[in-house]
C-alpha cells in the first residue's frame, strides 16, 4: 500500500474516532441542558402531587433537536425502577394530558417523563408548529435513549404512553425500537389515516387527496413569499352552535380553564397550515403487524375517534372488532363504557383507567 493511501486511511479512521467522541460528548447531561429556556414554576393544568419529586430535564433526538420534559420520580424510591415516556395529545403540551398521566404513573412507582415533541411547547426545533411522522416517532426513541441512561432507571424495563395523535406515533415507535418493552396508546388517532382519508373516509378519493396536495403546495409558495408560516388555527373559538359534537368536546377541554394552556397549539393558533403535509404519504402503522412487544389500546366507547384504535388493533392482530374490548396474544383493546374522546384527557369524569395501565406495565416491565 502506498504511503498516500495509508495516510488517507489513517485520516479516515481518526475522523471516525473524532466523530464518535463528539457523539459521545453530546449525550452528556451537561451538554443537553444549555439551549432551552424552561419555565420553573408549576404551570400545569393539574395540581402538583406530594407523592412524587419533579424536575425539568432536556435531551436531544437524533436530528439534534433538544426536547424539554418534566421528570416525575416516586418520593423515597430506591434502586432501579421501571420507566415510562409519555407525550400527546397532538397539538398539546406536557403541562396538559401527558403530564397528568406521567404524574399519576409516578405515584404508582414508575420513573416517568412527559415531554414536548419537536417544534412544540418548550422543546426546540424550527420552524415552530411543524409535525412529522418520522421526527415525532424519533422523539419517543430519544426519550428511551434518555431514560436508558438514568441511574434510577432499569434500561430493560422501559415503556411508552402515547395519547391521541401520539398514540399512533407510539405504536409506530414500538414497531421500530425493541427497547420499548410495552406500549399504551390512549384515545389514539392515526394521523396518517385521518390526513389521507378525512374523518370516517369522508375525503377518501384520489381527487380529494389531490385537492389537499394542491392547497398545501400553494400555501408553501405563499409562506415562502411572505417569509412566515400561516397557522391553521387551534380549536375553533367562538364555538358555533351547530359544531359537531367532537369539536364541542375539544373546545370543552382546550378552550376552557379545564385544559387551556398558553403554549398549546390546540388552545391557541394551532399547527402551521403545511405542518402535517408529510402524513399524506407516510403511513404510520405500516409495520404494526410485526410488533412483538405488548400493546394496550384504550379508547372511549362513545369517542368519535374509536375506529382508529380498532383499526390499529386489526393491523396488529388481524382481528376486526367494533365497540368492544378484545385480546389477541399480547395485544389488547380496552373500550371504556360511555367515555368520549377527551374523557381520557384528564380526571374530570374519572374515566382514565390508571389501575389497568399500572397492571399492564407491572406485568410487562419486569
Amino acid at each position: 500500500m502506498k504511503m498516500k493511501q495509508i495516510m488517507m486511511l489513517l485520516a479516515a479512521v481518526l475522523m471516525g474516532l473524532t466523530l464518535t467522541a463528539c457523539m459521545n460528548k453530546q449525550t452528556t447531561n451537561e451538554d443537553m441542558n444549555t439551549t432551552l429556556t424552561l419555565t420553573q414554576e408549576w404551570d400545569k393544568t393539574f395540581p402538583k402531587s406530594d407523592k412524587v419529586d419533579h424536575k425539568k430535564v432536556t435531551f436531544k433526538n437524533r436530528y439534534g433537536i433538544e426536547l424539554a420534559a418534566d421528570m416525575y420520580t416516586p418520593k423515597g424510591a430506591t434502586g432501579k425502577l421501571a420507566a415510562l415516556a409519555v407525550t400527546g395529545p397532538f397539538g398539546a403540551v406536557k403541562e396538559q394530558t401527558s403530564g397528568l398521566y406521567a404524574q399519576h404513573m409516578a405515584e404508582r412507582g414508575f420513573v416517568t417523563i412527559a415531554f414536548d415533541p419537536s417544534f412544540t411547547g418548550e422543546s426546540g426545533g424550527e420552524p415552530r408548529r411543524m409535525a412529522s411522522p418520522d421526527i415525532n416517532t424519533e422523539d419517543f426513541l430519544a426519550a428511551v435513549d434518555f431514560l436508558s441512561n438514568q441511574e434510577t432507571v432499569d434500561a430493560e424495563r422501559i415503556g411508552i404512553i402515547g395519547i391521541c395523535g401520539f398514540g399512533g406515533m407510539a405504536v409506530n415507535a414500538a414497531a421500530i425500537d425493541p427497547r420499548i418493552k410495552a406500549t399504551v396508546a390512549s384515545t389514539m388517532y392515526d394521523m396518517s389515516k385521518v390526513n389521507v382519508e378525512g374523518y370516517f373516509k369522508s375525503e377518501d378519493t384520489q381527487a380529494q387527496r389531490m385537492e389537499k396536495r394542491k392547497a398545501i403546495a400553494q400555501q408553501r409558495t405563499e409562506d415562502f413569499k411572505n417569509g412566515t408560516y400561516k397557522r391553521a388555527g387551534g380549536v375553533i373559538d367562538p364555538l358555533p352552535e351547530d359544531a359537531p359534537f367532537f369539536v364541542k368536546d375539544y373546545y370543552d377541554y382546550y378552550k376552557t380553564p379545564r385544559g387551556y394552556h398558553e403554549r398549546s397549539g390546540n388552545s391557541t393558533d394551532g399547527w402551521n397550515v403545511i405542518g402535517c403535509q408529510s402524513f399524506l404519504n407516510q403511513p404510520l402503522l405500516a409495520w404494526a403487524h410485526e410488533i412483538e412487544s405488548p400493546v394496550l389500546l384504550i379508547h372511549g366507547e362513545k369517542a368519535h375517534s374509536r375506529y382508529f384504535s380498532e383499526y390499529a388493533f386489526e393491523k396488529m392482530t388481524g382481528k376486526h372488532v367494533e365497540g368492544q374490548s378484545a385480546v389477541v396474544g399480547n395485544k389488547e383493546l380496552m373500550i371504556i363504557p360511555d367515555a368520549v374522546h377527551t374523557d381520557l384527557y384528564d380526571d374530570k369524569n374519572e374515566k382514565i383507567p390508571y389501575d389497568k395501565m399500572e397492571a399492564f406495565f407491572r406485568k410487562n416491565l419486569k
